[in-house]
């Protein structure tokens, strides 16, 4: 599953790249707002990072309801991708609380802890810092799950946690991934794949995974460890084809 989740992501990056190019230019618009804002009107630092999160948040849930079109074989145009943003705003808001206390959490309530010249205060710094590992390897489903799954914000918030606990090692590649997509992207002033390449993966990770579900609900009392991913996945491969490597970069050739 996860060999033909990156072919497939390669692929629908490749053929919708003008797209995710756009995305990442609005996100890096966005996240500048706060920053020119603080240099105009001499914004305090810790307002100028609140606002850059609110912005950044509502802009990617926006761009996730987007990016599902793509992941699902079809594409968006940029008058849906603004329509989105009032169905996107109040998941965006949420995400931005969560995130202002994650950086609480980590700027604050573990260095205190820390502080503490005893092995409980140890103890509980390292609580918290795993539990803010557990956080980002949930939370990073986020708006994926909010795009194809849920509305409603404790359902989000659940559904994120339950796909991470009973897809772990999928949790941990993501992660991984996703790190080594900004990296990448750092190459590429953040354009290509930048965080709408993230989104869209992630969303792609969503989509692939419920195929789980779907053959579980389908098929009571089978062995969830053993999942037929070659049957599952017919269908997809199907659709998304094998290219060579001439096809993908000069298709006309073919």
């Amino acid at each position: 599953m996860i060999g033909f989740l990156i072919r497939k992501t390669i692929y629908d990056l490749w053929d919708n790249m003008f797209r995710i190019v756009l995305i990442n230019v609005g996100f890096l618009i966005v996240s500048a707002i706060p920053v020119g804002l603080h240099f105009l009107f001499k914004l305090p630092p810790e307002i100028m990072l609140i606002l850059g999160i609110i912005l950044c948040s509502v802009y990617l849930s926006a761009a996730a309801l987007s990016v599902k079109t793509i992941s699902d074989y079809s594409s968006f145009g940029f008058g849906d991708f603004f329509a989105a943003f009032k169905d996107a705003l109040p998941a965006g808001l949420a995400m931005s609380v969560v995130i202002i206390l994650l950086f609480l959490m980590a700027g604050t309530v573990i260095p205190f802890y820390l502080t503490i010249d005893s092995p409980i205060g140890l103890l509980l710094a390292a609580l918290v810092f795993w539990v803010m590992i557990f956080a980002l390897l949930s939370l990073q489903f986020y708006f994926a799950v909010r795009a194809r799954l849920a509305t409603n914000l404790f359902k989000i918030f659940k559904k994120c946690f339950l796909v991470s606990l009973d897809n772990t090692g999928l949790a941990v590649f993501s992660l991984l991934h996703n790190f080594a997509a900004l990296l990448l992207s750092a190459v590429f002033a953040f354009l290509f794949p930048g965080p709408g390449g993230i989104l869209l993966f992630l969303d792609e990770a969503l989509r692939l995974r419920l195929l789980k579900y779907d053959w579980l609900e389908a098929n009571p009392g089978s062995d969830r460890r053993k999942i037929p991913w070659d049957a599952l996945l017919i269908e997809e491969r199907e659709k998304t084809g094998i290219r060579s490597l001439k096809n993908f970069i000069f298709p006309w050739k073919d």
